[in-house]
């Protein structure tokens, strides 16, 4: 193998640079090319591409984001668009391909090996941790950081003033960054999309924290669970506490990667060349109890990515 290349793609999350340079430094080592796609598929069949070395990836590890720039593409779904990017596989004389993204990107990948067989190698890459295969996904450990930084700040004005705060954190169907951050930050309720709730046992609890003299309540919802907006107004009519309502948003992709993601995305990248290098075709790396994994991107999507009830339970006991 002489020339590989290098994408992101989906949603950016903390730690893909790290993977980047990962991917890179330990091409050259080997002394295989590396071309890196900027924007992601839309690059790919736009040929908006272009050799990396190593100076391309110096003093980047410490980086938010991602360098190669991300995009989400409809275009790529289609026959025409993939064909587009075969045609820039065989202008550049790619070998390899490995993409940094998510499940959709997952798809994207394994789909275009299928039509044409570029071997492909998937690195999950993404804060809502929802990628089967994996126990973790590069950005979620800078994420759930990222929350309980700001419920320990919000702790803080919540006990002055006496007030209940409901913070919704990113998660449309998978709740692993609430329930998280929610246990980490001491949460009075949790609230995530597996797992149904009741409002009135949400305010009991409430109510029996503030009779005990509690000067201030935590709720985490994760944006799929149900409508913090809505939520905060209902709890200020049934109990009649000052309630406010924090919506973290885009603040959770943001800044520097925790030592435990860059570490996970030095590893991860490092194992995707080496894959390729070995022959796989269609492959995505994870972790498993703390050790690198290379399953088929197809058996790999077919798990069910399940929440640790363990965990949630554990959540509601000390919250009590």
């Amino acid at each position: 193998m002489q020339r590989i290349a290098l994408l992101t793609s989906g949603g950016d999350s903390p730690g893909m640079n790290a993977c980047i340079r990962a991917v890179v430094r330990k091409a050259i080592y080997h002394g295989i090319e590396v071309i890196g796609i900027n924007r992601g598929f839309n690059g790919f069949m736009e040929a908006d591409m272009a050799p990396m070395n190593l100076g391309s990836v110096a003093d980047i590890i410490h980086r938010g984001g991602t360098i190669l720039r991300t995009a989400r593409s409809d275009q790529f779904l289609t026959r025409e668009g993939r064909a587009r990017a075969y045609e820039n596989v065989k202008r550049f004389g790619l070998q390899g391909l490995v993409v940094i993204g998510g499940d959709g990107s997952f798809r994207g990948a394994r789909q275009f090996n299928l039509e044409y067989n570029l071997p492909v190698v998937g690195v999950p890459g993404t804060i809502d941790n929802d990628i089967p295969g994996t126990d973790q996904t590069i950005g979620f450990d800078t994420a759930v950081n990222t929350v309980v930084e700001a419920i320990n700040k919000i702790r803080d004005t919540a006990t002055s003033h006496e007030r209940t705060f409901i913070i919704e954190v990113m998660g449309r169907h998978y709740g692993f960054i609430a329930l998280a951050a929610g246990l980490a930050g001491g949460a009075e309720s949790i609230l995530i999309p597996e797992r149904s709730f009741n409002f009135e046992d949400i305010c009991d609890r409430l109510m029996r924290g503030y009779r005990r003299g509690k000067l201030h309540s935590i709720i985490v919802v994760a944006e799929g669970a149900a409508n913090a907006l809505e939520m905060g107004q209902r709890i200020k009519e049934r109990t009649g506490f000052d309630t406010k309502v924090t919506i973290l948003g885009h603040l959770q992709r943001g800044g520097s990667p925790s030592a435990a993601d860059r570490i996970m995305a030095s590893r991860l990248g490092a194992r995707a060349v080496e894959l390729l290098m070995a022959g796989e075709k269609n492959k995505m790396v994870g972790i498993k109890a703390g050790h690198i994994v290379a399953l088929d991107i197809e058996d790999a999507l077919a798990e069910n990515r399940t929440i640790d009830l363990d965990m949630y339970n554990l959540a509601g006991i000390l919250s009590i």
